[in-house]
């Protein structure tokens, strides 16, 4: 039984989300969720008429709950820099404390070719969502000599989200959540301009 202090759907969502992270799009039903849940399949139902409304929910709710972490991130941290640790220190904590030890749509991602329309449509957009981010965090960064980019902005915005997805992979492949780390600080250490 989930957490009662929460709602059906939103009891339903993380379950969902961990559903996938564990198994993938196509691992897990709807009686899968009910089962953790402790709800009938048509309660499902009734929230989520189909899997891939269920699914188009999670990824527009993820892109949310980002947006809305990197607009409280900018309140309290201003150095592009340190927003960029920040970014990176978050999904560190995620994968060692394991709340969330993988991007829910870097994992959609990767099975794009399988996903209904709508839900890559929406993977998609948390994508490009992100991408704009880190593009705007690196073009202040250089233009305040913080950073230093080997390309444009955009680019490195680019290398850095596929670096962070890929340092996810490789500690669930390894099972050992400092290898995050290990890859990313480098990474950081790269863009950082000495002062």
């Amino acid at each position: 039984m989930m957490n009662k202090s929460t709602s059906t759907a939103d009891d339903i969502l993380a379950c969902a989300r961990s559903l996938i992270i564990a198994g993938g799009y196509n691992g897990f039903s709807y009686a899968d969720i009910a089962d953790v849940v402790g709800i009938r399949k048509p309660s499902i139902h009734h929230h989520f008429p189909s899997k891939a409304d269920l699914v188009k929910k999670l990824v527009e709710t993820h892109r949310a709950q980002t947006e809305l972490g990197v607009e409280n991130l900018a309140r309290v941290i201003t150095a592009p820099r340190d927003q960029l640790r920040a970014y990176v220190d978050h999904w560190k904590n995620c994968i060692e404390d394991a709340s969330a030890p993988f991007c829910v749509a870097a994992l959609l991602a990767s099975e794009m070719p399988i996903l209904p329309e709508e839900v890559a449509e929406q993977v998609r957009s948390y994508f490009r969502f992100l991408s704009g981010w880190l593009t705007a965090v690196l073009e202040r960064g250089l233009a305040n000599r913080s950073l230093k980019l080997t390309h444009a902005p955009s680019v490195e915005a680019e290398v850095l989200m596929a670096t962070v997805h890929g340092a996810m992979l490789s500690a669930r492949a390894y099972g050992d959540a400092e290898i995050f780390g290990t890859i990313m600080d480098p990474q950081l250490a790269r863009l950082s301009a000495k002062k």
